[in-house]
């Protein structure tokens, strides 16, 4: 239980403060330009929706078998999530509506969902390291 936990807390102080700055912060002024913020996001329900997903995360991860160890499975998990997160949040934007320039759109939030899950890939290694 605590390595759920661990892993779900990982996950908030990775994301949430990930996406503030690059979604709100960095990139505001591209989002924006996007199509992606409708008036003000609501940040306190941005952090609930991270927060849910660390413990829906956290929870799967020990039923994750791949046939690998370590870091390896860390990698494989998070890159698998993260291609889901990627088809369901990336893809099916662009697929709902008219999004400027979705090239590059695609390509941004490419860049922040690797290094997304990049890191809570390390992360993940480092709390099961020695545990498989």
């Amino acid at each position: 239980m605590t390595k759920i936990i661990l892993t779900a807390a990982s996950y908030v102080v990775i994301v949430f403060p990930l996406a503030l700055g690059w979604h709100l912060g960095l990139f505001k002024e591209k989002y924006q330009s996007f199509g992606y913020f409708v008036g003000e996001p609501n940040v306190l329900v941005g952090f609930a929706a991270i927060v849910i997903q660390g413990l829906v995360l956290a929870i799967i991860y020990p039923m994750f078998h791949s046939g690998s160890a370590g870091f390896a499975r860390a990698f494989q998990y998070a890159g698998l999530i993260g291609l889901f997160f990627w088809t369901s949040h990336v893809l099916a934007l662009v697929a709902k509506q008219n999004v400027p320039n979705a090239g590059r759109f695609i390509a941004m939030e490419t860049g922040y969902l690797v290094a997304q899950f990049s890191l809570f890939a390390l992360a993940l290694g480092l709390i099961y390291r020695g545990v498989e």
